[in-house]
Formats: C-alpha cells, structure tokens, sequence
C-alpha cells in the first residue's frame, strides 16, 4: 500500500468520522485539506500576510468535483469552519454570500478577494501521487507566493506527499497493546488473550483516550447515524444536482410503518419492532434505511464515513437490521460492539489496500463497508473470531472488481442502490460465515484484500470515480 507505514495505528474513530455529504474523499477531505493549510500557514507567520488565496483541483476532484460539491467543501474549510458542527442548513447561503461578494473571509477571520468562478480551477490532469489532488496557493503582501498540495485518499484521510507525519503516526501506533497489520495479527491476539474481536479493538481505543470518551464518541458516531436514517425516511422531494433523482426511503418508509405513532428517533425504533417482520417486510426495512442515509448524503447531509460518505448507508442499516429484527433487546453495547469490529475490519482494506474510489473503484467503497458491517453483525450474532472474519471476506469477495461510474459525477446514481444491495449482502454473508466451518475455507480474509488491491490497480481508470466510463457515459444528463 503506497500512503501507509507498516504497523501504522488506525483508530475506529479515523474510520468513522462525523461529516457532510455527498463524498469523504471529495468533500469532508478538500475541507479538512482546507483547514490544514490554514494552520499551516499560522504556524509559518505568513497567514496575516495573505492578500489572495486560489484553488487548484486535479483529476478525479476537478472530472467529479462540481458533482461532489468538492468546490463547495473548500470554501467552507478555508472559511474555518468544522464539518462534524457547521449547520448543513446554513451551506447554502455562506456559498451564496461568498459568490456574490467574491469575499472569502479566511478561518471566519482574514477577509481577502475570491471569486469562485476563477480562483478555484478545474484541472483535468492528474497528480502523479494519487488522484485527488489539491494545491492551495497564497500570494502574501510582499509579493511572495506560498503553496501546499494535499492529497484526500479516501474515507476523509488527507496526507501530503512528503509524510512529515509519519514519525508522530508511528509513535500513536507504539501505543496500542495489540498490533494489527493483518487479519492473522487480530485472530493471534485474539487467541492469545482469550478476548473477542471487539474486545481487543477496545482494548487498543483504551491505549488512546478513557473509556469514558470513547463511550462519549461512539455515541456521537451512532446518534448521528440514526439520525440520517430519520431524517432520509421522513423527507422526500427531488435530490439536488440536476439529475431529478427522486427520494424513494420516504414512500417506502411510510408503506412500512403504516399508521405507527412516534415522536422521536428513540421511539421510532420501537415502531419498527412492532411491524410485521416477514421476509420481504425485513428486505424493504434494510434498503430503505440504506437509502435514507445516502439520500440525506446526496443532499449535503451529515453523515458518517464508513468507510466513505458514499457508502455511509450501509453500516447503519445493518446495525439497524440487528436492532429492529434480531435482537429487540439491543443496547450500547451492542452498538459498541458492532461499531469496533466494524472499524478494525475496515483499518485492514486500508492498510492493505484502500478505501479510495478514486483508487479502487467501488469495490474500495460499498465492498469495503459491506465487508465491516458483515464482520460486526456476525459477533453480535454470536460468532467466532473467525467467523467474524470469515463473513468480511464472503462480502469483499462478492464486491471484487465493482466499478466507480457515477452519473453526472454525482454521488447519487449508482451510488445511493449500492448501498442497499451492500447492506443485503452483509446480512447474508454473515448467515454464511455463521453456518460455516471457517477452518474449511478455502480463501482467508488477507486474500481477498491482496487481491482487491491488484484488481483496483489493473482497473481501468476511467472506472475509478472520473465519470469518464461505464454508466457515467452510457447515461448522459440529457436522458435523465
């Protein structure tokens, strides 16, 4: 893998990450690129001496940017804003004010000239490091020009080329009790201490903040997910974006819970546990509460990364699936646990791999998240170390080779589908590995994630995220 150290630490909280849609890698990481670059500059004095900044966008963030709303996403990072609490509510009209000002007043402190129509530039080339490149420019009072390229790799991770952290990320990593680079790592640790998968992951989380907070943020990382299945069952409309792509969770939604009476998301998870609960009822339930969230994602909702915001549907829905169908008894520390696996699982497709549509195709984005909400569901259905790991590669295997083709470069079509046929098949990859014999199985977690890379470098790349093939070609604005 060309961006990690080996033996690099992942926390579950760098997998999961609270943002804004429709793209972690096109969004929430040009945005946190963004403000990167603005600490950068205080801590090199040049910040007060900004007279005019400009954008440039490379590749895959300039063929699918306008479609990620990735133009969107460095505006309001350069404004100082933070994506896990600026109002989605008020996206809209600080772009309006900024366009229409050509102002931009930078860290919500410096004012300086802006004009988005031409100091944010759309390059098609690609940078030589990865394929979403960003460089920030500044021109200071005394005529000097100062400039920064980032690279957003997926999942909202930003590195720069020259990996000037890799020192402190190595230090972070010493810290964990139980290192894991590969799924063979995790299963020794496992058998060694006599722990579950979840519980090795928390003992590692536990080398890195209390337990107290990690209760704190795991809990802010699920509140948010039920929130964005809420809020996508309950609102309906045409997605933005030019396609008119119609939201379809809230018809669904509204056939499934019939005359249900709640007031609250807490209590809207009751509802469900009282509908009917046969096979084709369970298969609606699953897809729409994936739709939902990616529908809210389509929308500049805020979601979680998990891994990215395009496939962000997936590991709510299944936790849900658990929640409102199998075990009725369900608490935090299920979620806890659901959410841990789910982590490790997918810190091992990107140390081994990637998490990067632009990189892998969407194999690297619905695969991987089916691939952690299979292993998470299958502990808290009761299954093995192995079996948990058994059930990830079941899911990847069945992704190997999906394309990235968006329509219109928009994070909508195929996209927001994907993300419940993911859900589906983590739920019945989980059946598999749970009725398996994981000491018969003939492909081992590792495989599949060395053969995931080698088929996401022998992938053309106009399958990776540029809208330059496959349905983005076939199906043109005009037909829809």
């Amino acid at each position: 893998m060309l961006y990690l150290t080996p033996m690099e630490s992942i926390s579950v909280f760098d997998m999961l990450k609270i943002g804004v849609g429709p793209s972690s890698s096109h969004t929430l990481g040009p945005w946190r690129a963004a403000g990167r670059w603005i600490d950068s500059l205080k801590e090199k004095g040049h910040f007060n001496e900004i007279e005019h900044i400009s954008v440039d966008l490379y590749g895959s963030l300039s063929l699918t940017g306008r479609g990620h709303a990735t133009d969107v996403a460095v505006m309001l990072g350069l404004s100082g804003f933070d994506p896990i609490t600026f109002p989605i509510e008020d996206i809209e009209t600080t772009i309006d004010a900024i366009t229409s000002e050509k102002t931009l007043k930078l860290n919500n402190e410096l004012p300086v000239p802006f004009d988005p129509k031409t100091d944010i530039v759309f390059n098609r080339k690609f940078l030589e490091f990865h394929p979403n490149g960003i460089t920030f420019r500044a021109t200071l009072k005394d005529g000097s020009k100062k400039s920064a390229s980032y690279y957003s790799i997926g999942g909202g991770f930003v590195v720069q080329k020259e990996r000037k952290r890799a020192k402190q990320k190595r230090q972070k990593f010493q810290q964990f009790p139980f290192p894991v680079e590969k799924a063979t790592d995790l299963l020794l640790h496992c058998h060694n201490e006599g722990l579950s998968i979840s519980e090795v992951v928390l003992e590692n989380e536990k080398s890195l903040r209390s337990e107290e907070e990690i209760d704190k943020k795991l809990k802010e990382i699920w509140d948010v997910m039920l929130d964005s299945m809420y809020v996508g069952c309950h609102t309906q409309g045409i997605l933005p974006g030019g396609l008119k792509v119609q939201r379809r969770a809230f018809e669904t939604h509204k056939n499934l819970i019939g005359e249900a009476q709640y007031r609250n998301p807490v209590e809207w998870i009751e509802a469900i546990r009282n509908t009917e609960v046969k096979f084709r009822q369970i298969l609606k339930w699953v897809s729409c509460f994936a739709l939902a969230v990616n529908e809210v994602n389509a929308s500049l909702g805020r979601v979680v990364t998990a891994p990215t915001n395009g496939s962000a549907g997936v590991i709510p829905a299944v936790m849900m699936y658990y929640m409102v169908i199998e075990n009725h008894d369900a608490n935090f520390d299920d979620i806890r646990k659901f959410l841990m696996v789910s982590g490790v699982v997918g810190s091992l497709f990107k140390k081994g791999a990637t998490i990067s549509a632009a990189m892998g195709g969407c194999q690297a984005e619905i695969g991987v998240s089916s691939a952690m909400a299979a292993g998470a569901l299958t502990e808290l259905m009761g299954g093995t170390p192995e079996q948990v790991l058994m059930a990830s590669e079941i899911a990847m295997e069945h992704h190997l080779g999906l394309t990235c083709d968006p329509i219109g470069g928009l994070v909508q079509i195929p996209c927001i589908e994907r993300n419940a046929m993911g859900a589906i098949k983590a739920i019945n990859a989980c059946e598999m590995a749970l009725d398996g014999d994981p000491s018969q199985a003939k492909v081992p977690l590792d495989k599949v994630i060395e053969t995931m890379w080698d088929t996401a470098k022998d992938m053309n790349t106009k399958y990776k995220e540029t809208s330059e093939g496959g349905l983005a070609i076939m199906v043109n604005m005009s037909d829809c």
